[in-house]
């Protein structure tokens, strides 16, 4: 089986954790490889997969291209972004399953991307200090989507403790509360609109655990993306099982009445006509009798 092959199945066999690893890290390398494709072509600029991914601050540009409200959220350029996001989202996301459904990972992934690009928009195009740079900014990343797949875990399980190199045993809401006191403080810098992301990524995880703990949102509004998922999967096999209750003593004593009362018509019609007279059926079921009787034990 070639690498190829063997990447197809994995993806396949993978649960919906392994194939949005799979997918956000196929996307990186398309954009990366198209890069350098055009690099030694002579003209970098000439075309790049970014603008048609990343989702743009401009509400003209996200006009033309909606799809980037989605599209963004599984897209990375930079090897230390796809690697941080992707290790972040492997060991939260094992974390998560302990508690929720693999289509609940996916409508809190899509969720929490969603959220972020519009608290992102909101902010670009409502906040002056945004203003100069409304039209030169756009978004990538998959934090959003990870920042609400941590607090859903940590409000939904907050005293759940994972062991930090350096830490030691740390709570779960004390990381995840680190995490957007950085965000806060990090907007300052320069990457406001990804930090603006993450706080609407990490409210959007919040809602979504308030309403797991009220025992709803079994898929959150994402079920179809499950389906379509699925069918990169194997088809699996229906099997159907059928559980038999054993005989009470009555049942099997009435049966084995019946049983004899049939056998001694049988052997009443040998007596008077012979055994050459008996049909097909009825030798079958006497040769079958015989030998059900030498096999029982009566005491």
């Amino acid at each position: 089986m070639s690498i190829g092959q063997e990447i197809k199945e994995s993806f396949k066999q993978g649960s919906t954790h392994t194939k949005l690893i799979y997918i956000n890290l196929g996307v990186f390398i398309a954009v990366n490889l198209v890069k350098v494709i055009m690099m030694f072509g002579g003209n970098v600029a000439a075309f790049s997969l970014l603008p048609w991914l990343q989702l743009p601050s401009d509400p003209i540009g996200l006009a033309v291209r909606p799809w980037t409200l989605v599209t963004y959220m599984f897209t990375h350029e930079q090897i230390l972004h796809i690697l941080f996001n992707l290790l972040v989202f492997y060991w939260f996301g094992i974390i998560f399953l302990q508690f929720f459904s693999q289509k609940q990972l996916l409508s809190t992934y899509l969720w929490g991307g969603i959220a972020g690009g519009v608290i992102y928009l909101i902010a670009y195009n409502t906040l002056p200090v945004f203003t100069e740079m409304r039209y030169d900014s756009a978004l990538i990343g998959a934090s959003a989507s990870i920042m609400a797949i941590v607090f859903a875990t940590a409000v939904y399980a907050p005293n759940y403790t994972v062991y930090l190199v350096f830490f030691g045993p740390v709570k779960l809401k004390y990381i995840a509360l680190g995490y957007v006191i950085i965000d806060i403080l990090s907007i300052a810098g320069t990457n406001a609109g990804g930090h603006i992301a993450h706080i609407g990524g990490a409210a959007a995880g919040y809602l979504i655990a308030q309403i797991m703990k009220q025992g709803k949102g079994s898929n959150l509004g994402f079920g179809w993306v499950e389906n379509i998922f699925n069918i990169f999967s194997p088809r699996k096999t229906k099997m159907k099982i059928v559980h038999k209750r054993p005989l009470t003593d009555f049942e099997y004593n009435q049966i084995k009445a019946e049983n004899h009362k049939h056998i001694d018509k049988i052997l009443d019609k040998i007596n008077k006509s012979g055994y050459a007279s008996l049909t097909k059926e009825e030798r079958e079921e006497l040769f079958k009798m015989s030998n059900t009787n030498k096999g029982e034990n009566n005491s």
